[in-house]
């Protein structure tokens, strides 16, 4: 296992050196804050494309445009332009992109930096390398077929000549850069990074406390701001009495900020912002204000009833989004197997609540923030400042976390805001009572799953419906229905091998500020069809992955054809990424040959399983626990992943492990409440996350594939939850179908 790569604190200036150039003094490194080749423009002789640097020191300066919060994005996309350039490792200087639309998507979500940069990267380094190898033919005037790259050289076939990267490096970059489907890719069995566990470059930054996130952000004269916003979605100040918080030292002003009308969309959510010379003074004398916020038609949001209507909407007709075969209307109880499962708003209580620093001038805006969307947040800045977006530059530090909620730019408007009216640069911090009081919520839910059954208690038809308020809803106002893409998340995809199945959304309008979180909706349709499927099985006397082998069917491609839908697959071309039945099985055979050694149930303990596709991977996992006298224990957790090719199989590890204890935490104990329109929630004690005493011991298995590289980061939790309470089931015979399970049982 390689173990270090070189990563260092060093100055614009330096850099510039190194390529022979002259530059300014700005001091950025790749552990520091964030620079970029792009602002090595001045000097392109070091350039080889957006990508790729090499300096005359022989090292090779990496860009990764994707945001890293912990999941190795800063490693894996190098590892990949590394192997193309065969690059020595203790050679490579990884550089964080700042907001550039030439690098195309810089969205770190959806599981899809690498599945959908893979082979881009892998061209990126390809094109470094034939320049240089082009480079080192005119050199040696010797035709470049006869000249190869290896291990941070260029080689000569016919004799012991080499030159290194470095000595290379200007030549190779005043060449032309090739077409990118013209260079040649290394054979995949030459691969010496990709596959390889490399050690995350951030590692020793973040284990000295070297590590800039964005709460370490200082500029000079930069003032502090925290706000308080409505309480309820809607509501706006009424009156305000600031006479105490003026007092407080260090305050410099207090500025009503408002709310924006129509759709939240990415915008400012409006309030109080008290902005003070230090952090303290500002969160002080934000205590000290006296608000009376006026009435919105969010005011009667409760979510307990909210609940119980959609249980009575998913038991009712609904609209039909899937069919296949007929509509079954007979359901004898005799032989039908119904069941409704729910799950509450989620929140992401990231150890790092969102945080953006802004400094606007006569010229534009510069940003440092923890975003998991440079451009997003580029341009809703410029959009919300009036200025063009070439004049936001967007500095990506490192996250403590985001999970999906740091990819909604409001908290940088917030802060470019109040620098535009302050003419200073301003650091806006949230709380974490902020972020779970007014963050974006996953969504509140329920499902009703029905199966008509043979005389073996085979199911023969599927009824299934699913109501939740939709992420469409934070983007137009109205939305009453989820989306098509919503309900592909584990929903309208699973590939049931079933005649007749009949798929229903029902209305769920929207009361507060819906998003993505990590696994997005499959954390509640993966609840429910494999603990549905685990119900199946019971009732047929079959063990869980049996009953699950028999459901999918032989293995095959599901091409979901002549169903009244068309399925979106995360994004994917299906010849690409196509639904798989045969990994489904692969993964399920996995987890049933680890099991077969694992340790057997003992008196109170339980075995439970479930198996979800998403994100384009397919992950399996079982659960042991012990629940004696009404207080669960989870002992062990396995997870069997098939993730197609994997780059850096330590973070798909580490990945998986995360999922765990994430998908644990929302099952045990994760649960938003509303009352009268406001979060009852505030911090980590009435919003637990799973601490060390709680987790269980968890094995990790990867499936080795050649398939293309699938999503990684949120694969792993949505199949948690319901091997979860299956192994509750198992356990005790007590079948619990609403989460979280503290409301049952002590955690």
């Amino acid at each position: 296992m390689t173990t270090f790569t070189a990563v260092e604190n060093i100055s614009r200036r330096n850099v510039l050196k190194l390529f022979g150039a002259v530059g300014g003094g700005l001091a950025l490194g790749a552990t520091s804050l964030s620079w970029s080749p792009m602002a090595l423009a001045e000097d392109k002789q070091a350039l080889m494309n957006l990508f790729v640097a090499i300096g005359e020191d022989n090292k090779v300066y990496l860009t990764c445009h994707r945001s890293e919060m912990g999941q190795g994005i800063r490693t894996g996309i190098p590892q990949i332009l590394a192997d193309e350039l065969e690059a020595d490792w203790d050679k490579v200087v990884v550089v964080q992109g700042l907001a550039d639309k030439r690098y195309g998507s810089q969205n770190t979500d959806g599981s899809r930096s690498i599945r959908k940069h893979y082979h881009r990267m892998r061209q990126m380094g390809a094109t470094a390398r034939t320049m240089l190898e082009q480079a080192a033919a005119q050199i040696w005037q010797v035709p470049v077929a006869e000249v190869y790259a290896k291990a941070h050289k260029i080689h000569h076939k016919g004799s012991n000549k080499s030159l290194s990267y470095g000595e290379l490096a200007v030549a190779a970059s005043r060449l032309p850069m090739p077409e990118l489907d013209s260079v040649v890719l290394k054979p995949e069995s030459e691969f010496t990074h990709i596959g390889q566990s490399h050690t995350i470059v951030d590692m020793d930054a973040m284990l000295t406390g070297k590590a800039i996130y964005g709460y370490d952000i200082k500029l000079d004269g930069m003032l502090y701001a925290s706000i308080t916003r409505p309480p309820v979605l809607g509501s706006d100040v009424l009156s305000l009495d600031d006479t105490k918080a003026r007092k407080i030292a260090g305050v410099v002003d207090i500025i009503t900020l408002p709310v924006p009308k129509g759709a939240p969309l990415f915008q400012a959510l409006g309030g109080v912002a008290v902005i003070a010379t230090n952090s303290w003074s500002a969160i002080e004398a934000r205590k000290a204000l006296v608000i009376t916020w006026s009435k919105s038609i969010n005011d009667s949001h409760n979510s307990d009833t909210y609940l119980q209507g959609l249980v009575e909407r998913v038991n009712q007709p609904g609209k039909v989004m899937r069919q296949l075969g007929e509509s079954v209307t007979d359901w004898p109880e005799a032989s039908t197997v119904k069941a409704v499962y729910t799950v509450p708003y989620l929140t992401h209580a990231m150890m790092e609540p969102p945080v953006a620093t802004a400094n606007v001038t006569a010229n534009g805006c510069e940003l440092w923030a923890s975003s998991q969307t440079p451009q997003s947040t580029q341009q809703n800045v410029a959009g919300a400042l009036g200025l063009k977006e070439e004049q936001v530059t967007v500095n990506v530090t490192l996250l403590g976390g985001g999970f999906g909620r740091k990819s909604k730019p409001d908290f940088s408007v917030e802060a470019a805001i109040l620098s535009q009216k302050l003419n200073k640069p301003v650091k806006v911090c949230w709380s974490r009572e902020d972020e779970i009081q007014n963050g974006y919520y996953h969504a509140i839910s329920a499902q009703m799953y029905q199966v008509a059954l043979d005389n073996n208690k085979m199911p023969t038809a599927l009824l299934a419906r699913t109501g939740f308020p939709s992420i469409s809803s934070t983007f137009a106002e109205g939305v009453e229905y989820p989306s098509a893409g919503e309900l592909d998340l584990g929903f309208s995809d699973v590939p049931l091998a079933l005649k007749h199945i009949q798929l229903e959304a029902v209305k769920a309008p929207a009361h507060t500020r819906i998003g993505w979180m990590r696994s997005v909706c499959n954390i509640q349709h993966a609840f429910g069809i494999g603990s549905f499927v685990d119900e199946i099985a019971v009732n047929a006397n079959k063990p869980c992955v049996q009953m699950w082998r028999d459901l999918l069917g032989k293995a095959r491609i599901e091409p979901f054809e002549n169903q009244n839908f068309t399925y979106g697959n995360y994004g994917e071309d299906l010849a690409d990424h196509p639904v798989d039945v045969g990994r489904y099985h692969k993964v399920l055979d996995k987890l049933e040959a680890v099991m077969a050694d694992a340790p057997k149930a003992a008196k109170n303990q339980g075995w439970g399983m479930a198996v979800h596709r998403s994100f384009v991977s397919y992950v399996a996992v079982a659960t042991l626990v012990e629940v004696v006298d009404k207080q669960l224990k989870v002992l062990k957790s396995i997870a069997v992943m098939d993730a197609g090719r994997v780059i850096n199989p330590d973070r798909v590890k580490s990945q998986l492990e995360g999922a765990i204890i994430f998908g644990l935490s929302l099952a045990t104990m994760g649960e938003i409440t509303f009352k009268d329109g406001k979060v009852e929630q505030s911090n980590f004690h009435d919003y637990p996350l799973l601490r060390m005493p709680q987790s269980p011991q968890i094995d990790t298995y990867i499936i080795e594939s050649i398939a293309k590289p699938a999503g990684v980061g949120e694969p792993g939790v949505p199949p948690v939850a319901p091997s979860l309470t299956n192994a509750i089931f198992a356990a005790t015979g007590i079948r619990y179908r609403d989460l979280p399970l503290n409301k049952f049982l002590s955690v």
